[in-house]
């Protein structure tokens, strides 16, 4: 990954990953999303990372955010664990075959295809809050 000029230190890199994970977690607690939805974009517009890094780092770093997120939800009775399995276990054959597919698209057409996901998402919830 190369640093942009905007970028001038570690430093100044080190607290732009601090604020995109502290942006990130507090999505996550309030709206369940913020790892796709806040992490990655803000990955690449603050941090300069490319779009396959941004996406990977943020897996990483919401592995972290969910478990935590999880425990806390769990211990105040608002997890459905039969649910989260019925969604969670095929989601991991779901990522397994996203990763090989996203090796095999351009990073502009991944980074089209997400903005139309996310205008999308937000014209459903509009509509059906």
């Amino acid at each position: 990954m190369s640093t942009p000029a905007a970028i001038r230190s570690p430093r100044d890199l080190t607290w732009r990953l601090v604020a995109v994970g502290a942006v990130g977690g507090a999505f996550s607690g309030l709206f369940g999303v913020g790892g796709g939805v806040v992490i990655v974009p803000l990955l690449i517009i603050l941090c300069g990372y490319g779009s396959r890094a941004a996406t990977a780092t943020s897996l990483a770093a919401i592995a972290a955010i969910a478990v935590v997120g999880t425990a806390t939800h769990g211990v105040l009775g608002n997890v459905d664990w039969v649910a989260a399995m019925l969604v969670g276990i095929p989601a991991l054959l779901g990522v397994t075959l996203g990763v090989r597919l996203r090796a095999r698209i351009s990073a502009v057409t991944i980074s089209r295809a997400f903005a139309l996901l996310l205008v999308a998402a937000a014209v459903l919830l509009a509509v059906n809050p």
